[in-house]
């Protein structure tokens, strides 16, 4: 007994512990492309925990840009890239023409045998082009969405961003929305756990708001249960839907 004690003790406390949130993550250089700078961008692909700055593996996504209506494969512009010895992707496009590109990379669900179930994330975000900026607050027709009902590339930090979660394209009324800044450099650290994933709940429209209270990428994951299962060891498994889309808030002029 007084060699299994501390085990189950330290057990107990690891079950207990608040685990956070992974969230799917299509993040570019910059947001807004301009007729005089370079005519790309660079996107970083991985799945991780923001704040936290730690990951896991991430298989191989599909990555589609929507672009005036039409939807494009772009999964052969993937290349793997390793951050922190974990599998991640990053991914350049060009462009020829003025408009609004919206990125989603969409994974294979993953087994998580600790909640027995598996989950996926459909990430995106919104790059304005050469001064396009109409078709923002479309959905693109992902099974499970955020469509934002505020500029997303045109917010400072302290600006509220609004969006509507959309689940088979209807309004997901009271659903979780986790909230999560990206801490790239690890400069930040949360003066509690309960800070690091913030959460917010949709309306019964399917609308949130949240304001970010310093620039930087932030994302924004809505979750749900889907109606479909997969099998896993011969039995039907539910499966978590994330959908999610990063949004960029700039400092304040002259800060």
């Amino acid at each position: 007994m007084r060699r299994t004690l501390p085990l189950v003790l330290l057990l107990m406390f690891a079950l207990a512990a608040p685990a956070n949130a992974h969230f799917g993550m299509v993040v570019p250089d910059v947001n807004i492309v301009t007729k005089d700078g370079p005519r790309s961008v660079v996107l970083d692909i991985r799945f991780w925990h923001p704040m936290d700055n730690q990951g896991m593996n991430m298989e191989k996504p599909r990555l589609e840009v929507f672009a005036k209506g039409q939807k494009q494969d772009i999964s052969a512009a993937l290349a793997p890239a390793a951050i922190d010895g974990k599998q991640a992707w990053t991914a350049r496009q060009q462009f020829k023409a003025p408009g609004v590109n919206v990125f989603a990379a969409i994974p294979q669900p993953y087994w998580e045998p600790a909640e027995k179930k598996f989950i996926q994330h459909l990430s995106k975000t919104v790059v304005c082009v050469m001064g396009g900026d109409e078709g923002w607050d479309k959905p693109v027709g992902l099974k499970l969405e955020i469509v934002p009902m505020a500029k997303p590339f045109a917010l400072y930090a302290g600006n509220a961003f609004t969006g509507k979660v959309l689940f088979k394209g209807k309004p997901l009324a009271n659903a979780e929305v986790e909230i999560e800044f990206f801490n790239k450099d690890g400069a930040l650290k949360a003066p509690d756990e309960a800070y690091t994933t913030q959460v917010v709940k949709t309306d019964g429209n399917g609308v949130f708001t949240y304001a970010a209270p310093w620039a930087g990428w932030w994302g924004f994951a809505a979750l749900t249960d889907d109606d479909a299962r997969i099998k896993h060891d011969g039995k039907d498994m539910p499966v978590e839907l994330g959908g999610v889309i990063w949004v960029y808030f700039h400092p304040l002029p002259g800060k």
